[in-house]
């Protein structure tokens, strides 16, 4: 839709900003570079119904601060989101329950169940990770079918065991509904600082590489898998 063919039509003066582009192309970016992340989100909003964005109370019940909050949320299990909703904001203050959480930016470590204070501007949109998390993130793609050759990094928060189940198909048929799909369970050893891929069920898999990149330090390890159980130690 063109900016003159709506009733409320941006201001001429805020289209094609040098200021804003950069940021909009930031956040394209991370969307596609969290396909693998969100696309799992979906078949589990398939199979079990629980929704991609997620109230602070679904999965923290029992914490009174975390049931209030209606201006956070969480995407999927392991990303609270604050979106910055005030006009020049500098700063944001965020709820983070219980345990340790990084930011995604700074991969700066938190101690949770407390209100922390983070600085923002244009282009900072605050998101945490909770420790544990598993989070496969992709190359940037110009486009959902663009092949690319390089391979998923999983990003690994330590500080606490972690699991995390990747679902894949085909990306454009039908066939998953006829059984063609592919799980992949990761999992993290926290004390024995240990990553390991499993297969969770039969599917097309061919023989590929993974970036494991443990944080905050941000070691990077490349680790073969080829259907079969295979682990890595930091």
């Amino acid at each position: 839709m063109g900016p003159l063919e709506d009733r409320n039509n941006p201001l001429p003066s805020e289209l094609n900003n040098a200021a804003i582009e950069p940021v909009v192309k930031q956040y394209d970016e991370l969307r596609y570079r969290l396909m693998p992340y969100t696309y799992t989100l979906a078949w589990e909003a398939r199979n079990t119904g629980m929704p991609f964005m997620r109230a602070m109370w679904l999965h923290y019940p029992t914490d009174t601060i975390a049931s209030r909050m209606g201006k956070q949320y969480l995407w999927g299990r392991d990303l609270l989101i604050a979106p910055v909703y005030q006009p020049h904001a500098t700063t944001r203050t965020v709820y983070l329950p219980e345990g340790d959480w990084y930011d995604w930016w700074t991969n700066t470590k938190e101690t949770g169940a407390k209100m922390i204070t983070r600085k923002v501007d244009l282009s900072i949109m605050p998101i945490y990770v909770r420790a544990g998390a598993i989070i496969p993130v992709d190359p940037i793609r110009q486009y959902t079918a663009q092949t690319v050759n390089d391979p998923t990094t999983l990003k690994v928060y330590r500080g606490a065991d972690g699991q995390y189940t990747l679902y894949e198909d085909d990306g454009t048929s039908e066939d998953y509904l006829k059984g063609k799909t592919t799980l992949t369970r990761f999992t993290w050893d926290d004390d024995a600082g240990k990553f390991t891929i499993a297969p969770l069920s039969k599917g097309n898999i061919k023989k590929r590489v993974f970036n494991v990149q443990l944080l905050p330090e941000g070691t990077t390890r490349q680790i073969t898998y080829n259907d079969r159980p295979v682990s890595i130690v930091f």
